[in-house]
């Protein structure tokens, strides 16, 4: 798919941290700001106890999950969007992202230097918040400047269009609000998506808390809440330390057991894969035969063609019908046969819409 979620956030708050325990790919981590330069890239499996149950049921000679990518990005810093300090790798970096995960600060060490001096999440998430915002003025005022004259001699409606677009944007903006709050009609949209900007990218925050607090939260964490209540962003609590503790455990007994005497049902990793996955606006199919029972990411509300076009692109171009299990349907029904003979596979064309959780089965002709 090549969608990627950006992991941000000032130096010292857990990025890094975080993103060691997400990926196999080992990020440098360290007490000290601007540890991260290159933005490090983990393909992070997606956890489905779906995929495990059909493994079950059909006994395949393997088993392949489906991944979403998360970028370490390197910490940012007042002045970002002037190019102090890392800015302009930073804010390049972010744009290439499409999604963000905005790491916070949530716990006191006086081990762990903090580049303000103190802890306070919801002052650091204004900081990264209108260091974006400003960049993405700066290039509503480029854009304006290109093409309002355009749009007053051009019959061109997506012109037009364009620059009332840009002018909703820079209100907003100058009112210390980000793009994604301006509400665009459908018309608006397309145009809109052409000018990447950086605070129009859906958003969760991340609450790096300790051990302590992993539960229930604490002040901090409802200083967040408090201040993205409007958002309709999405907030996990995640321990970065207890997260990096558990992944040196060896076996999944002891990482499970590990979790209940914290009184946590899944580890804070798992609650941010699925959640960068939502994010991402991400469903997940399957096949299922005995060579491979495997999982695969398409966009949520893709057509059968698009689905299938995941695999290879010949399944899209020559794209003739899917035939379609439901997942519960094969699970209560234990087999692709016994499906079958009770009429729970369906033959879907062109048209259809793929459902999160369908087995699925493409027939081509290329």
């Amino acid at each position: 798919m090549g969608l990627q979620c950006g992991i941000v956030g000032l130096p010292n708050v857990g990025k890094s941290t975080l993103f060691n325990c997400l990926s196999n790919a080992k990020a440098q981590s360290a007490n000290f700001p601007f540890c991260t330069i290159e933005p490090n890239i983990g393909v992070i499996t997606v956890p489905d106890k779906r995929l495990s149950k059909l493994e079950e049921l059909v006994n395949p000679q393997r088993v392949v999950p489906t991944t979403v990518e998360i970028v370490d990005i390197a910490g940012l810093v007042k002045g970002a969007s002037k190019g102090e300090g890392l800015g302009n790798k930073f804010l390049g970096n972010i744009r290439e992202t499409d999604a963000i995960i905005h790491v916070l600060r949530c716990f006191d060490d006086e081990n762990i230097t903090h580049v303000d001096g103190s802890i306070d999440p919801v002052r650091d998430k204004e900081v990264i918040e209108m260091e974006l915002q400003m960049k993405d003025l700066e290039t509503v005022e480029k854009n304006l400047q290109k093409n309002e004259k355009v749009a007053k001699t051009s019959k061109n409606p997506d012109a037009k269009r364009l620059v009332e677009v840009l002018y909703k944007y820079k209100e907003s903006l100058e009112s210390g609000n980000s793009a994604r709050t301006v509400e665009l009609a459908e018309s608006e949209e397309k145009v809109a998506k052409e000018l990447y900007l950086l605070t129009n990218k859906p958003i969760m925050y991340v609450c790096n808390v300790d051990e302590d607090a992993v539960v229930a939260g604490n002040k901090y964490v409802e200083q967040v809440r408090e201040a993205v209540k409007d958002e309709g962003a999405e907030i996990l609590v995640v321990g970065a330390q207890t997260e990096a503790e558990i992944s040196e455990l060896e076996t999944f007994e002891e990482r499970q057991e590990f979790l209940e005497d914290l009184g946590l049902k899944e580890s804070g990793v798992v609650k941010i894969i699925h959640s960068a996955y939502r994010l991402l606006n991400l469903e997940t199919y399957f096949t299922a035969g005995e060579k491979e029972v495997r999982a695969w990411t398409y966009p949520h509300e893709a057509k059968a063609p698009q689905a299938a076009g995941v695999i290879h692109t010949d399944f899209e171009k020559g794209f003739i019908r899917a035939e379609v299990i439901s997942y519960d349907d094969f699970v209560t029904l234990g087999s692709e046969q016994k499906c079958k003979e009770v009429g729970k596979m369906r033959v879907e064309g062109k048209e259809y819409v793929v459902q999160d959780g369908d087995i699925m089965h493409f027939r081509f002709n290329v």
